[in-house]
């Protein structure tokens, strides 16, 4: 998460919270000439039930206001609230935490072994390198060769 991510996650935290959702993650985008704050609610505060649309309408329209009074973002942006849907982007110790012993795909900047996705069982991690285990071994990947992670949903076992 980008600095202005995470202070906007600290800001509004308290508010959703208090509505009884958690924070999955913060992400402000470019799209063309457009930007987006985009907030994706994990699940109720007690991990029990999934995000419905009535919960994101609750929530965007609790911080709206106090977003835009703290005029975190110049100009024009579109806010959107949304869950991270099943197959989540990977982008924090804590997402990485969560999925310790899970299958994630990670797509690198430049290929090891000719191949720029890899997937495998996330086995552990570190500041630096994310240990993956595949069919034929184990890798070990420097974090700042990835360009992007996610969790690979098992459809045949849900």
């Amino acid at each position: 998460m980008t600095t202005l991510e995470n202070k906007i996650k600290a800001f509004i935290e308290p508010i959703i919270n208090n509505l009884g959702y958690k924070i999955y993650d913060v992400i402000i985008e470019k799209e063309g000439k457009e930007n987006y704050l985009r907030i994706f609610l994990d699940c109720d505060l007690n991990g029990e039930n999934p995000i419905t649309i009535e919960d994101c309408e609750k929530v965007s329209n609790a911080i709206n206001d106090p977003i835009d009074s703290e005029d975190f973002i110049k100009g024009q942006y579109f806010l959107e609230v949304s869950s991270p849907g099943l197959e989540r982007n990977i982008r924090s110790d804590e997402h990485l935490k969560r999925f310790l012993q899970n299958k994630i795909e990670i797509h690198l900047f430049k290929p090891i072994n000719k191949e720029k996705i890899i997937t495998g069982i996330l086995k552990k991690y570190d500041e630096n390198i994310i240990v993956i285990e595949t069919d034929e071994n184990e890798i070990k990947i420097q974090r700042n060769d990835i360009s992007k992670m996610k969790n690979v949903y098992n459809w045949e076992e849900n």
